[in-house]
Formats: C-alpha cells, sequence, structure tokens
C-alpha cells in the first residue's frame, strides 16, 4: 500500500515540475498530472535499462525529462 502511495506522491511532484519546465500551457487537471509524472517515470526507466533483463528506477532528472518527453508527443499528436 505504501508503495501506491509513494507512487502517486512523486508521480504528483514530477508532473507538476514537467508542467513547468515545459514550454507553454499545459492544461490538465491533478489526476493527469500524476499519471503524467508515473508515465514519465516509467519511460525513463525503460530507457535507462535499455537491453537488461531488470528494470532500474530512473532517477527524478530522468523522469521529469521523460514526464516532458511524454507532453510534446501528445501535444504531436494533438491532445491538449
Amino acid at each position: 500500500m505504501l508503495n501506491i502511495i509513494g507512487a502517486v506522491i512523486s508521480g504528483l511532484v514530477i508532473g507538476v515540475l514537467a508542467r513547468w519546465f515545459f514550454p507553454g500551457a499545459v492544461a490538465m487537471g491533478w489526476v493527469a498530472t500524476i499519471l503524467l509524472g508515473i508515465g514519465g517515470s516509467l519511460a525513463a526507466g525503460l530507457i535507462t535499462s535499455r537491453g537488461r533483463r531488470d528494470f532500474q528506477p530512473a532517477g527524478c532528472l530522468a523522469s521529469i525529462l521523460g514526464a516532458m518527453a511524454l507532453i510534446f508527443i501528445g501535444k504531436a499528436i494533438g491532445w491538449g
């Protein structure tokens, strides 16, 4: 249970930071921001553990960059 709470809190922090650093307005609610942060962490973790069988969690900076990449991809395909 604490893992889920930790993921939600870190997802919120990473999502807020990604939205703050991303140039331009990013219109989304709190739930979408949390999911953005969690998705950014997962995307950065997959990229940083490339080729290895065990999943390595990414650091905070990599997670923020992953979330910013998700914002960029979302805007490129027309979301938001």
